[in-house]
């Protein structure tokens, strides 16, 4: 019987117990042993306990501390420029345009007459109305006389006093006569001054006006006018800012152009518009040489209410486990904890926003890598030596 191969294999499944079974415990051995024997364990336990040290101290993260200021107190609005006033002169009666027309781009002034319609039978209108008002005041007059005469004979006993009130109502029938006929010449002339249609206030026509020998029907279009001097700049604000905007504020506006004016607020719509939820502002601009157009887009820059804040780079912003948008800060302690903020608006270095206490130390870098209450080592941005914390 052959022993050789029995003791081999019973001295590898020794081993391979040892190395599976009981690895830690043989690892461990084989360490130690090293070590006392060729002294490269302490030099190996010198290197990894630095290591070990080094892991137990706090997190280092990066502190910039910010101080609370006036917000810029202004407010970025987009919107268009638009007249000030705008009508469309209409008819209001019917006839032919006898005067020529005016054309588009003509500056009028109030009163100026923009249409004249054909009279037509209308001055005969008038005529006879007026002599109907003539033949009724005259029977108003004889019928004064006629009441005065009963009036005196029934004094004096020589006519019946019935005959008084026959006289009065004979000169009240006269009387409404006359009001009847001064009212068929008011409508007469009424009719006529229709004829001629007039420029309402001053601006520009941006239509033609009505062709000569053409028939205005009432209603029919005269000319369009349009005044822009001044003119308005309308933009929408949010909800979150039109509380902050007042009647009477400076504001700047870019037109699309590149041209810049300057104005101030004349209008805050205390309704919103129901489709953008947005409210309108107007900017009265003055426009003395009409070089600002109807319809041009602009960007307006409306003064504020003043706000305090903390401009803060928008990398610090953070969420937490709900969904918060915040800052995580840390305290005298150097413990980190979580601060709610709200933003107030964007600028070119990061963020305005409000939540934040007076002096606010911020963490800047490393934020993402810590949650509230645990210890951390404080950098303080732009110095060379760390503030550390009493960890160490």
């Amino acid at each position: 019987m052959r022993v050789v191969p029995i003791i081999t294999a019973m001295l590898v499944l020794v081993v391979l117990y040892l190395f599976v079974m009981e690895r830690d415990t043989l690892l461990s051995w084989v360490g130690v042993e090293a070590a006392e024997t060729t002294g490269e364990g302490t030099a190996a336990a010198a290197t990894i306990a630095p290591a070990t040290e080094e892991e137990a101290q706090p997190f280092r993260v990066v502190v910039e501390r910010f101080e609370e200021r006036d917000l810029e107190s202004a407010i970025v609005l987009r919107g268009r420029t638009e007249a000030s006033r705008s009508v469309e002169v209409r008819a209001q009666t019917n006839g032919l345009v006898l005067s020529d027309p005016r054309p588009r781009g003509s500056l009028v002034e109030a009163g100026e007459v923009l249409c004249e319609l054909d009279p037509g039978t209308r001055a005969a209108a008038l005529s006879e109305a007026q002599a109907r008002l003539a033949g009724a005041q005259a029977t108003l007059a004889e019928a004064e006389i006629n009441r005065e005469t009963a009036t005196r004979l029934a004094e004096g006993g020589f006519r019946a006093q019935n005959s008084t009130a026959t006289a009065d109502a004979a000169v009240e029938g006269a009387r409404a006569s006359v009001e009847a006929a001064q009212a068929g010449v008011e409508v007469a002339q009424a009719e006529l001054d229709r004829l001629t249609i007039s420029a309402p206030f001053g601006g520009v026509l941006e239509t033609d006006s009505a062709e000569t020998g053409s028939l205005m029907q009432n209603g029919g279009l005269c000319a369009t006018i349009y005044r822009l001097d001044p003119i308005l700049l309308v933009g929408f604000a949010a909800e979150t800012q039109i509380n902050r905007l007042t009647m009477g504020a400076p504001a700047g506006a870019e037109l699309s152009n590149g041209q810049r004016v300057q104005g101030q607020v004349t209008f805050l719509a205390r309704a919103a518009d129901p489709a953008t939820r947005t409210f309108r502002v107007e900017v009265t601009v003055p426009n003395p040489d009409l070089e600002l157009r109807d319809g041009m887009s602009a960007t307006l820059l409306v003064g504020a209410d003043a706000t305090r804040g903390h401009l803060v780079p928008g990398s610090a912003l953070t969420i937490d486990d709900e969904g918060v948008l915040g800052l995580r800060l840390v305290d005298e302690t150097n413990h980190t904890f979580f601060q709610p903020v709200t933003v107030l608006r964007d600028a070119p270095q990061g963020f305005w926003v409000t939540g934040l206490p007076e002096t606010a130390d911020v963490i800047v870098v490393g934020q993402e890598y810590v949650t509230d209450g645990i210890e951390v080592r404080v950098s303080r941005r732009g110095d060379d030596a760390d503030v550390t914390g009493s960890g160490e």
